[in-house]
Parts: C-alpha cells; sequence; structure tokens
C-alpha cells in the first residue's frame, strides 16, 4: 500500500547536526478551571477559528491559559501548562463529533493526576536507565521517578512547566506556538536549552507537530506529544477492538524496568507484528514476556524509514465501530505504542467516567528508549550552532 504525505505549503531542508547527532527533518505550512472566564472572539481564518481563555493557576501561581483552536472537522483544546493537549474533537462516519482524548476539566486534575494526557515530552522522553548517561566523557544524574530510571525528563519535565503561547492565524492553518526554555542544569541536563513546538490545524483534518531546539551546551535531547486516543470518544469502551498497523520489522524488546537490550529483533512471529492490521487486543493477552513484562503494549516500534529523510508513513488505527481512523507520519526514528496498562479506574476524566486499562492507545513517535546509552542506537546528541527540527504529522478522518 502506497502513503503520500498530505501536501503542505512548504519543504523545509533536512537539518543534519553533525555526524552522530540528531538527524531530523521537518516540513512547515499546512500542516481548566470548572467555570472558565468568558472565551475572546474567535480570530477567523475561513472555516478555522481559534479562541483563547483563562484555564486557572498553575501551582506557582501562574496564569495558565486554554486554546481551542480548528474546525468542526477537527478542534484541538490545549493549554499552556506543559503545552498540553485536552481534548480532540472529529466526526464519526455519521458526522457526531465526540471527544477522542483522554483529559481532564480543571488544572488542578492535571496537576495531581495525570499521568502525561496530552503533554509536550522532553527534554528527554522515554526512559533513561538509572537516569544517567555519559557525554564527552562527563556522567549526568537526572532523577529517577519510574523505578531505577528517569522517565519523560525526570520528575519535572517540560508536562510541569508553563510554556510561552503566541497564536497563529493563517489563511490555510491555525494553531499556537509555544516556546519554553530549560536552564542549564535543569534536573540534571546539561546546556541551556530553548524549545519552541508548535502545534497547528488545517483545512484537511490534520493536525500537525513541529519541533525546533537549539542548545548552548552539548546536551541530549527527545521530544514528543503524550496523546492517549480513544477514537470511540473519551471514556466510551476500551481500544481493544481497534484495528492498528505499524510501518515496522522490528522493536525494542525490554528489561522489566523497560529498559531496552540487546539486538533489535523482527517482529515476525510476535505480538508486535502490526505490519498487517491487527486489533490490539487480538494477541495482547499473549503470554509472551515482553507482554507480561509491559501488562500489555508498551514498546518501541523501530520504524521503516531512512534518517534524514522527510515525514513518512507511521502508523494507522481505526475504530470500526464509529469509522474514526487516525494516520501517524513522522521524520523520527520510533513510535512509543501505549494501550494504557497502567489506568487503574483511580480517577474520572473530562467526561465524568472512570478510565481503566485499555482505556486509550498512544502514538508517540520519539527517538528510542535509554539512546544515550546504546551506540548503536541513532544518537539523541545536541551540539552548540546545530538545530533539531522534527515534524509529526496526525491526520483524522471517518
Amino acid at each position: 500500500m502506497t502513503h503520500n504525505l498530505p501536501r503542505r505549503d512548504v519543504l523545509r531542508a533536512a537539518a543534519a547536526v553533525g555526524v552522530g547527532g540528531v538527524a531530523a527533518t521537518a516540513l512547515s505550512g499546512t500542516a481548566s478551571a470548572a467555570t472558565p472566564a468568558k472565551a475572546q472572539p474567535a480570530h477567523h481564518s475561513g472555516k478555522l477559528t481559534i479562541t483563547k481563555q483563562s484555564f486557572g493557576k498553575a501551582p506557582d501561581g501562574e496564569s495558565v491559559d486554554l486554546f481551542t483552536f480548528g474546525s468542526r472537522s477537527l478542534r484541538v483544546s490545549q493549554f499552556t501548562y506543559g503545552a498540553t493537549i485536552q481534548r480532540i474533537e472529529v466526526p464519526d462516519r455519521w458526522g457526531k463529533v465526540r471527544n477522542v482524548h483522554l483529559g481532564f476539566a480543571t488544572i488542578d486534575e492535571y496537576v495531581a493526576n495525570s499521568p502525561y494526557f496530552g503533554a509536550t515530552i522532553g527534554r528527554y522522553a522515554n526512559r533513561i536507565a538509572k537516569g544517567q548517561f555519559t557525554l564527552d566523557g562527563t556522567t549526568y544524574q537526572i532523577p529517577v521517578n519510574n523505578g531505577p530510571n528517569a522517565l519523560h525528563g525526570g520528575p519535572i519535565g517540560f508536562d510541569k512547566k508553563v510554556w510561552k503561547a503566541v497564536e497563529i492565524v493563517e489563511h490555510d492553518r491555525v494553531g499556537v506556538q509555544y516556546t519554553y526554555v530549560s536552564v542549564d542544569g535543569e534536573m540534571g541536563f546539561p546546556g541551556t536549552l530553548t524549545t519552541v513546538v508548535t502545534y497547528t490545524v488545517n483545512k484537511r483534518g490534520e493536525l500537525a507537530i513541529d519541533y525546533h531546539a537549539t542548545t548552548d551546551k552539548p546536551t541530549i535531547i527527545n521530544l514528543t506529544n503524550h496523546a492517549y486516543f480513544n477514537l470511540g470518544g473519551e471514556g466510551h469502551d476500551d481500544i481493544y477492538d481497534h484495528v492498528a498497523q505499524v510501518n515496522a520489522d522490528r522493536y525494542t524488546p525490554t528489561d522489566a524496568t523497560a529498559i531496552p537490550f540487546g539486538p533489535l529483533p523482527t517482529v515476525k512471529g510476535t505480538p508486535f507484528d502490526f505490519r498487517k492490521p491487527h486489533t490490539f487486543g487480538e494477541r495482547i493477552n499473549d503470554g509472551v514476556q515482553q507482554i507480561l513484562f509491559g501488562t500489555g503494549y508498551d514498546h518501541n516500534w523501530v520504524l521503516n524509514r531512512k534518517a534524514g529523510s522527510p515525514p513518512s508513513f507511521a502508523a494507522r488505527v481505526v475504530d470500526p465501530k464509529s469509522g474514526r481512523s487516525i494516520e501517524c507520519w513522522t521524520d523520527q526514528p520510533g513510535v512509543q505504542i501505549y494501550t494504557g496498562n497502567f489506568l487503574t479506574g483511580s480517577f474520572a476524566g473530562i467526561g465524568g467516567k472512570t478510565y481503566r486499562q485499555g482505556a486509550a492507545f498512544t502514538l508517540e513517535t520519539q527517538h528510542y528508549p535509554d539512546s544515550p546509552n546504546q551506540p548503536s542506537y541513532p544518537s539523541t546528541v545536541l551540539r552548540p550552532g546545530q538545530a533539531f527540527d522534527s515534524t509529526t504529522v496526525f491526520r483524522f478522518s471517518a
């Protein structure tokens, strides 16, 4: 099956960040409070609109803004604390619009409970073994927050910061550009890292995420968004009957602490083979060690793509009942797919229903877990004078 990335206005040249550095390419262009304050008037761009309102305050007292942008075919709500997606609203095959993203109604619930729902993740997404890595002969320690390992940048990652936001209103896209400056030594990482992440919706029903980052000292970087999708609707059944296809011949098996080990084996003959469509639930109860370690799927798939090439097809997931589908394109080397295995029903979401195991899936486009300690993996090193640039596109349809 041949996939062609939807045409966008501008093609940015590949950005190579040095031998052994991050190779990334980007496309740019087309692609709370319980009773929030009254929204500002919408800016109109054809059928695309954007509004801004208050979403309360972060734990340090800083104000948090909530933006809602897009059109009836795709509307995204996102706030500045963690540059976090709250809602993604899309129609089903009958035109009924539902929110297909897990989240909460208030900022306090995100602070107290959120397992990274919709957050922008950094400075290093996924896990670093024992929170340690060595760069140019110096060993750095990140505070551990996931058993013996550091997860998603440590206990106070980018998901717990208030980002500066600027609205984007153009004739064919609308959205928000977020900026966060992580100072040298924050969470143990070297270098002051300036990160700009732009979320836009266009008229073709695509959500594009463009990442850009620079540093003043050698450092490591791995950015993603941790969206939790349920195409049947937030809080509506589980996702085990969703049909998934992943463009990957290999994956990264892990130990019991979710740290990868050994070579990258083929998915052939394993529950990780989604080269042809399978439901998430079809093999999730297979008694193989990797499924037991993750209590389901919580693994990185090695995407079939050439480093430095433009975004290509990574995965597609379809909900047969509603007809909704999501297609993911990226220039990153991997995608972490997680089936909500550790949701326990201990809290209720924005729709008033509890989230239990299997309530959602993720498509976290990123570098492989623990890459700083795995010399054979694509490098995540970023140096002064270089830029990390990357794009992921989610296309919704029904």
